[in-house]
């Protein structure tokens, strides 16, 4: 697979409980088409609670959360304290615009994980309680549509194609999908 754009793992997270943070781990291991081996979001149907209540048939397309390290950057650099896990990311990824990346984009992910991404993290409210303000900054305005909606930025979501086991310093290549490139949505 010859990448389109390469980034890293900065470090990845995982929370066997509903629990908005998630704690750091040495690796954590992906298991194609159910997500991270231990995660409270871990299965092919949807697991966030306030989807389950919706619908519990819907696929979950929110198998894995990546946020990028430079959102963390930005925010500390205002003044917040936010570290890598806290905004319930399993991989925290360096060097990648990933709320830039098309919907359909795959992400190889160490040596033999490939994720496919479904689509972007729309904001939660949760965001509030680590700390005052933050939540005004998980959102940027549209470039194509300055007077449209706001774009979320905490992230993007993906479910996993093929398994294997991720650590900090892994590499990432993302190969865009073929034809017309359609930019992700919350999903």
């Amino acid at each position: 697979m010859d990448p389109d754009l390469i980034g890293a793992v900065a470090a990845v997270h995982r929370s066997d409980e509903h629990t908005f943070s998630k704690a750091t781990c040495e690796s954590i291991e992906l298991v194609a088409g159910l997500g991270v081996n231990g995660d409270a979001h871990q299965g092919a149907k949807v697991k966030h609670r306030s989807r389950v209540a919706a619908n519990p048939d819907q696929p979950n397309l929110r198998q894995i959360h990546l946020v990028m390290s430079e959102l963390l950057d930005e925010v500390n650099s205002a003044g917040h304290n936010v570290v890598a896990g806290q905004l319930g990311e399993n991989i925290t990824t360096t060097g990648i615009d990933l709320i830039s990346l098309p919907v359909g984009s795959m992400l190889r992910i160490g040596d033999t994980a490939l994720v496919a991404l479904t689509g972007l993290r729309n904001p939660c409210p949760q965001i509030k309680s680590v700390g005052d303000g933050l939540m005004k900054m998980m959102f940027i305005d549209d470039q194509d549509n300055p007077e449209g909606p706001k774009i979320g930025r905490t992230g993007v979501m993906g479910v996993v194609i093929a398994g294997g086991i991720v650590a900090a310093d892994d590499g990432i290549k993302i190969r865009f999908p073929a034809g017309p490139l359609t930019r992700m949505e919350k999903v």
